[in-house]
């Protein structure tokens, strides 16, 4: 059964295991089943400097790689090749994937590129209405907005507990 699964890395370390990960389990993995994907969700900001507003990528999670498979076990097995990985996410010895809500909030948040675009909406009576962009619906995730630096703090669950994340989103009103 097809699982997706999170290791636990040395933050700032995240593309270096990706590629780690493809290489060493692809190599060992002749059926493809092992490793299917192997992904680091990113989300889109917008920066202001030298006088115009550019697009940054920043990683959703930092510390931790996704990673889906059929066959957990050997998959637990090959991760011991790579250098760098703290850990691959469980409960004990076992290996857990994530919930069925924590893979579609995912795959709400990012696609299949995994990467989060910034959002826009209003704010309308202190409360926030997301207008276009992967936060629609998502409302009761937002905890905290920052306006002048266009980023939404969501607390969502995810890897078995609530996580808090932040990705881009830019209010053009308040009614």
């Amino acid at each position: 059964m097809c699982g997706m699964y999170v290791i636990q890395v040395r933050t700032g370390s995240e593309e270096n295991i990706v590629i780690q990960c493809q290489r060493i389990i692809r190599e060992q993995d002749c059926e493809g089943s092992v490793l299917r994907k192997c992904f680091i969700p990113y989300y889109e900001k917008k920066r202001r400097y030298e006088g115009a507003w550019h697009t940054e990528r920043k990683v959703l999670f930092p510390g931790y790689v996704f990673l889906v498979s059929d066959d957990p076990e050997q998959l637990k097995e090959s991760l011991r090749s790579v250098i760098g990985m703290s850990r691959l996410l469980g409960i004990g010895d076992e290996i857990v994937p994530l919930t069925a809500e924590e893979v579609c909030v995912l795959q709400k948040l990012g696609g299949d590129s995994q990467i989060v675009e910034a959002s826009i909406g209003v704010i309308e009576k202190d409360e926030i209405r997301i207008t276009s962009g992967p936060l629609q619906g998502m409302e009761g995730c937002i905890k905290k907005i920052d306006r002048h630096k266009r980023l939404a703090w969501l607390e969502i669950s995810m890897m078995g507990r609530i996580v808090e994340t932040q990705v881009g989103l830019e209010i053009v009103e308040k009614r």
